[in-house]
């Protein structure tokens, strides 16, 4: 004969297994939740990098060795538009507002795009070792070209001094662009006031005396081969080839160098002041 359950009893057993699983999820839940805390503790707190600066090595200095003028050939405007948004940058540019504004576009630590395919005593990619600083000037060709502002000379050379100063940057560092690349470029210009920058201790000058001397040598003896003139220009930083030759591309690089030292006559042909200056760079 089968036993039957009373509705009470019935009744008692539910309310124990409800009791019961009560019970054990009070005992599962917040094991559980100290599991995923535990977890969650563990995958928000990566190891941290730690790094001791304390000590600093004393056989150090600045990766910036060059400084490399330019002219915009733009507006203030246009120029900011060009620099910041397009695939050129400087690390600084200077308007030619009364009074000028110096803005700076790229931090000194990283690399602005300023120089392209270039080359200095035998260093290429000047990008990566320079300060690039673009002026508000729209240039020129020929015997037509703008004048720099002497309140725009006078910022440009305090922020000179103020870069050479924090990185060190030797004289014959101070570069134009048509220095570094005369192939394809002509800026500054005839018209960028180089022997201004020298007086102040910014650029690299020749003994005046010297030059006089020399190109007084140079008209009674005649001038030197184009192997010495190629090899001094070498020795004075310019990219130039060793051909023997006065080739289109020699006569850029003399172009360059008269642009800077000579720049009343401009014309790429190695006369005698040209050389005697030559001679007489530092």
């Amino acid at each position: 004969m089968k036993a039957s359950l009373t509705p009470a009893c019935t009744r008692n057993r539910f309310a124990n297994l409800n009791h019961a699983l009560t019970f054990m999820r009070g005992l599962m839940v917040p094991a559980l939740v100290t599991l995923l805390t535990a977890c969650a503790t563990h995958v928000s707190q990566p190891p941290k990098l730690e790094i001791d600066r304390s000590i600093q090595a004393l056989s150090q200095n600045s990766r910036v060795e060059y400084i490399v003028l330019h002219y915009t050939s733009a507006s203030t405007e246009r120029s900011l538009e060009l620099l910041s948004r397009r695939n050129v940058s400087s690390h600084y540019l200077i308007t030619d507002d009364t009074p000028p504004k110096i803005y700076q576009l790229v931090d000194e630590s990283r690399r602005a795009w300023h120089a392209g395919v270039s080359q200095w005593y035998g260093s290429a990619g000047i990008n990566s070792a320079s300060i690039g600083i673009e002026i508000v000037n729209f240039g020129g060709s020929g015997t037509s070209w703008s004048p720099y502002p002497e309140a725009q000379i006078d910022a440009l050379i305090l922020l000179l001094k103020d870069i050479v100063q924090r990185h060190q940057i030797k004289r014959h560092n101070i570069v134009g662009h048509s220095d570094i690349a005369p192939q394809r470029k002509v800026d500054p210009g005839p018209l960028f006031p180089w022997k201004r920058l020298a007086d102040e201790g910014l650029a690299r000058w020749f003994d005046e005396a010297k030059a006089a001397q020399y190109q007084a040598e140079f008209k009674r003896k005649g001038l030197p081969d184009i192997r010495w003139i190629q090899s001094t220009l070498e020795r004075a930083g310019y990219s130039v080839p060793q051909t023997g030759e006065l080739d289109k591309a020699t006569r850029n690089v003399i172009r360059a160098f008269q642009m800077r030292y000579r720049p009343r006559l401009y014309d790429g042909q190695p006369d005698a002041e040209t050389l005697a200056i030559l001679k007489s760079l530092p």
